[in-house]
């Protein structure tokens, strides 16, 4: 190759351009040039419907009839429609993100964008080096489901503001050797996911990679139930969209993707494997991982929050009073104050109330998600009278305080 089809390809690198083929006509962006005469482009539409081709395409030299340059006010005026397939609203899909804060060090932002990644050229390694600079993400992956006879297909990586979707089907395992690995086996990234087992078997059996360091939002969500009924264990894990409709308070019927993805059959699962893989599906591999941060957020909140409740207790105590202290001995220190014993007191009412509010199965757990006969969980009253001497350094969810928590 001469320098001067050099300078031209990377003249033509960026430009939007239209491909005519016998069959169709492509409009996308040129991401290279090929000395074996093909061409990538990225945001390729079909010009005929308008319909998006996720990730980068491929076209041979042989096959291309026509180039064309568009001009970019045509594009403007409409004739390329901008529906933002590769984004979702915040405001639609986490109305909860007004209520919280997550990183102070991040401004908000109006839409998560997320982005496919099929290819090593361009995008993989800025995605590894912006995923390796977070102290929290959120985790999936699809096509796991029976990880000992098939292949991993896709891995979801999301920060606060953008989801990687990375296509392993096509990357293969140097995926992992060029930096996933790094990623899901570093100390220092807190790995948020929901139910962990499947991935981690199915990455330790496939590529040899061990997760660590892993808030699973599925082993939280049974704590605070566990918690909330004053020792009960509740028959069943919960789905993600159970847990996101219950703590982040999402409407069910925001949630339909995720119900579906979580009730697939095994044939349905083959979907996965499809190339190109429709923007639909990438949506909803989106959407299963954009959760995860803030659930943890609200999680952490609720566990903590008998802690918190004591030692406000504590803050207020009037056991010692400034004229008080010269008097007190070690004997008295020591000993279990009121404002703990009222623990004991708060959990006997929980099981007392879980136990006329759940059915128990012959195993003696609590059917958590059949239809309750009674008004939900409301805070016992030893909880209530603890609160009411006490003064409350933050209020966010509801009546629980969201903590400062660092990022591991």
């Amino acid at each position: 190759m001469v320098v001067d089809d050099v300078q031209f390809m990377n003249v033509l690198k960026g430009k939007r351009v239209k491909l005519t083929l016998r069959t169709s006509s492509y409009l996308g962006v040129v991401q290279r040039i090929n000395p074996n005469k093909t061409l990538v482009l990225a945001d390729v539409v079909i010009v005929s419907n308008g319909s998006k081709i996720p990730g980068s395409k491929i076209f041979f030299g042989h096959e291309i009839v026509n180039v064309e340059f568009p001009h970019e006010a045509s594009r403007d005026s409409g004739n390329v429609p901008d529906h933002r397939p590769d984004h979702l609203n915040v405001e639609k899909f986490q109305p909860y993100r007004k209520m919280m804060t997550m990183d102070h060090d991040e401004e908000e932002e109006e839409y998560i964008n997320f982005v496919v990644i099929d290819e090593f050229h361009d995008k993989f390694g800025p995605a590894v080096m912006h995923i390796n600079k977070q102290h929290v993400i959120g985790v999936g992956a699809d096509g796991v489901e029976a990880f000992k006879n098939g292949r991993l297909c896709w891995v979801q990586i999301a920060t606060k503001n953008k989801v990687y979707l990375f296509d392993i089907l096509l990357l293969g395992a140097q995926a992992f050797r060029n930096g996933l690995s790094m990623i899901l086996e570093n100390k220092h990234i807190l790995k948020v996911m929901h139910d962990c087992r499947t991935i981690a078997g199915c990455l330790i059996a496939q590529f040899g990679v061990k997760l660590t360091n892993v808030f699973d939002t599925q082993v939280a969500d049974v704590m605070c139930f566990h918690s909330e009924t004053g020792g009960f264990l509740p028959d069943r894990v919960s789905t993600l969209q159970e847990a996101v409709n219950l703590h982040l308070k999402v409407p069910s019927s925001q949630l339909l993707s995720l119900q579906m993805k979580s009730q697939l059959t095994k044939e349905e699962n083959e979907m996965w494997r499809k190339r190109p893989c429709s923007v639909i599906l990438l949506k909803v591999m989106a959407l299963s991982v954009i959760h995860l941060q803030p659930l943890r957020l609200v999680l952490l909140d609720t566990l903590m929050t008998d802690y918190m409740t004591l030692v406000d207790s504590y803050l207020n105590s009037s056991h010692y009073q400034p004229d008080e202290l010269g008097h007190a001995i070690m004997e008295s220190v020591l000993e279990l104050p009121k404002e703990l014993r009222q623990l004991q007191q708060m959990h006997q009412e929980r099981q007392e109330w879980a136990a006329n509010h759940y059915t128990r199965t012959e195993q003696g757990l609590l059917a958590r998600f059949k239809h309750p006969t009674k008004s939900p969980f409301k805070t016992p009253p030893a909880t209530e009278e603890l609160e009411q001497h006490s003064q409350p350094q933050c209020r966010t969810l509801g009546k629980r305080c969201l903590l400062s928590v660092p990022s591991l």
